[in-house]
């Protein structure tokens, strides 16, 4: 109960960068060489590609990609494609998840539903989820999606999280990246963002300052915001 959590906050970082960070704070964190993290940034425009390995849902040769300046990256979180880029906040938070502490994982993926459906209520939106999928939808277009993985501990009996969320913030995010492909490999839904669904201006740090208490709240942490 209210555990310690380091926040950093990175403007923009790339997705390569970001993924090497997250698997040596993992080791560190797996060996308590470091606390609980909760990383909060920006990427340049990315496509993720999951664990079910659709590459179909690729809708962009490999020329158009260049041309756009989207790099591809397929990684090791569960999950089909998705996008990442400026205007949208991408979550990863490093937590132990230990055996005899409540460890449930799928209960951990509501919790990150959770902070998202919390912070929309503040705007008096209903964010709600889908049974058949992970992540937060507004009526039938989704706002954040989720994907993450389960690191088994070398040192204790649990997991260490990776991976996390992607929350769109900023309007038009939708054509210029989710575009390109048929995002989670949903064809029958839409993508929305905060600004389209409040008609309100924001920043992703804003934003990802608003959330810090909400994730406090939901995992039951102690976060402290650090800038980088």
């Amino acid at each position: 109960m209210n555990e310690g959590l380091t926040v950093r906050y990175y403007s923009m970082m790339e997705y390569g960068e970001a993924w090497d960070l997250q698997k040596r704070l993992i080791k560190e964190i797996d060996a308590q060489q470091q606390g609980e993290h909760l990383l909060l940034l920006q990427h340049p425009p990315t496509y993720t590609i999951g664990s079910q390995r659709h590459p179909e849902h690729l809708l962009l040769s490999a020329e158009q990609l260049k041309d756009r300046g989207i790099a591809v990256f397929e990684i090791d979180r569960g999950g089909d494609i998705t996008y990442h880029g400026p205007g949208q906040l991408v979550s990863y938070p490093l937590l132990r998840l230990e055996a005899g502490r409540g460890l449930d994982l799928h209960g951990y993926l509501r919790q990150l539903e959770q902070v998202i459906i919390d912070y929309l209520a503040g705007f008096g939106i209903e964010g709600s989820r889908k049974p058949e999928y992970t992540g937060v939808w507004v009526g039938d277009v989704k706002i954040c999606a989720i994907g993450v993985k389960f690191n088994k501990s070398r040192h204790h009996k649990g997991f260490i999280t990776s991976h996390g969320f992607a929350f769109n913030v900023k309007s038009g995010i939708q054509e210029e990246g989710f575009g390109g492909i048929i995002p989670c490999g949903i064809q029958e839904y839409g993508v929305t963002s905060l600004e389209d669904v409040t008609g309100r201006p924001f920043t992703v740090e804003q934003v990802a300052r608003d959330i810090v208490p909400m994730f406090n709240a939901v995992f039951e942490r102690s976060g402290a915001w650090t800038d980088y």
